[in-house]
């Protein structure tokens, strides 16, 4: 009844043979008996080699619509690989799936991936934040030798004399600039926006006080000075005067003035004569030019002498010629030290007698020159002095301070007296603490470690004999 209910339609004919066609196979009945599957061999499909590449991108800083872009071309590129591979591995899908999946992960990873670049963004805000504090901190290194005192300095002369000469004459920098530098500075600061920028950085991390000390050194333009010259030369000027020219013309002066710095640059104009009511002497013209040394000859001195006499002045001369003479004993005690060090470099010796010598006291290095009828011998220090200090000869540490003294008799005898700790030897025979002992001609003196030869001016001697021979018979 199925067959003629339904209609003789061509479609319908169609489309229930294709669901026929469609329709699995009937199985058939197992049976007790077991079959022998033939397993086909697989055709070998030799597939090109996997290249091996990083898929890590190349570390480099990325700008914000960069970093938004790349998400998106990784995430799609990631969903492409996916797919590939599955149109690798499983075989029989459609492309209306694939599409259809394509768009749904599309969708769905496209959403979570717009937040990481915003964290991004943060950080490298946060970085760039710090970078332009470093920057901002660093601004003085870069600044060379100009300092942000002088680049103000300069732009506040600069606005109140339109002069870079006067700028060069007047104003005292933190070193010293030449003119060149100074213009190739100013044009710097006009020109040049980086290193303009980096200054108006610096000037304005200046202190308060410091801003406020350079602008008290600003230069008077000429303005403020033609205000200053109604002020007459022949006048007492108090403060309030300059106070109420500076309350008059506040707009002309500089805005850091004070009726001080008025007062004190108009006292230096009238000094230097550069009031307008001030008279300058014109220079004397011919050959009676006076100069110093004609005033000094018309200068009397017995006009000086009746003047009355200043104590303080009489002291002070006092003390400087104490202080001169002492300075010229100094140095003739230790022209001797000096001379030693010359005949050491130079190795040219003087004649061992002149006629104010009594005895020579030669040692290796020194020559000690005997020239009174008695002298100490011993080692210098700042609150002992020795006519013959021996630390110039050599070590002298174990050395007294006042080792012995060398004295002259009237009969033409030199004696030794030992006045330190440790023993003396003349000629090798020992001289103890308090002992004294006989000098001879060309002996030998030994203190500690140090030895010397003893000479006698036998001429000299013998005159001296002769002298004391005489008042002796008398």
């Amino acid at each position: 009844m199925l067959a003629s209910e339904v209609p003789a339609e061509a479609g319908l004919v169609t489309l229930l043979d294709t669901h026929r066609a469609e329709a699995p196979a009937p199985v058939p009945a197992l049976s007790s008996r077991p079959q022998r599957i033939i397993r086909r061999p697989q055709p070998i499909i030799h597939l090109p080699p996997l290249r091996r590449s990083s898929t890590r991108s190349i570390k480099r800083r990325k700008f914000d619509d960069e970093v938004v872009e790349s998400s998106l071309v990784k995430s799609v590129q990631s969903i492409g690989t996916a797919h590939h591979s599955r149109q690798r591995t499983q075989s029989g899908a459609s492309t209306a799936s694939t599409s259809t999946e394509l768009a749904e992960t599309l969708t769905t990873v496209t959403t979570p991936v717009s937040h990481p670049p915003e964290k991004k963004k943060g950080k490298s805000s946060s970085k760039r934040h710090r970078k332009r504090q470093s920057q901002s901190l660093a601004v003085n290194k870069d600044l060379g030798r100009w300092k942000p005192t002088d680049d103000l300095l300069l732009i506040i002369a600069v606005q109140q004399t339109n002069d870079l000469q006067a700028v060069y004459t007047a104003v005292k920098f933190s070193c010293r600039f030449t003119l060149k530098e100074i213009q190739e500075r100013w044009y710097t600061l006009l020109y040049d926006p980086a290193i303009s920028r980096m200054s108006t950085q610096a000037m304005r991390q200046l202190h308060p006080d410091v801003y406020a000390s350079v602008q008290a050194k600003a230069l008077f333009s000429k303005a403020e000075e033609k205000l200053l010259e109604t002020i007459p030369s022949n006048s007492q000027p108090s403060s309030e005067t300059f106070q109420e020219l500076l309350n008059k013309n506040g707009t002309t002066f500089y805005p850091s003035r004070t009726y001080k710095a008025l007062q004190t640059h108009w006292l230096l104009m009238k000094q230097y004569h550069l009031l307008p009511d001030q008279s300058v002497q014109p220079m004397p013209r011919g050959d009676h030019v006076l100069n110093f040394s004609d005033a000094e000859d018309l200068i009397d001195d017995n006009e000086l002498r009746d003047l009355p006499g200043d104590p303080v002045l009489e002291h002070e001369l006092t003390v400087a010629d104490r202080r001169a003479k002492r300075e010229i004993r100094n140095l003739e005690q230790e022209l001797p030290k000096w001379q030693v060090l010359v005949d050491s470099v130079t190795g040219i010796s003087p004649p061992d007698f002149d006629n104010q010598t009594l005895a020579v006291l030669r040692g290796r290095l020194v020559r000690y020159l005997m020239r009174s009828r008695e002298i100490t011998l011993g080692r210098s220090t700042k609150d002992n002095s020795v006519d013959v200090d021996l630390s110039l000869e050599g070590p002298s540490w174990k050395i007294s301070r006042r080792q012995g003294i060398i004295k002259l008799r009237n009969n033409g005898d030199f004696f030794i007296l030992n006045e330190g700790k440790r023993p003396l030897y003349i000629d090798g025979k020992p001289v103890l603490h308090g002992n004294k002992y006989k000098l001879g001609n060309n002996c030998v003196v030994e203190i500690s470690c140090l030895r010397f030869i003893f000479l006698i001016n036998q001429d000299l001697i013998n005159v001296i004999r002769a002298e004391a021979a005489r008042l002796g018979s008398t």
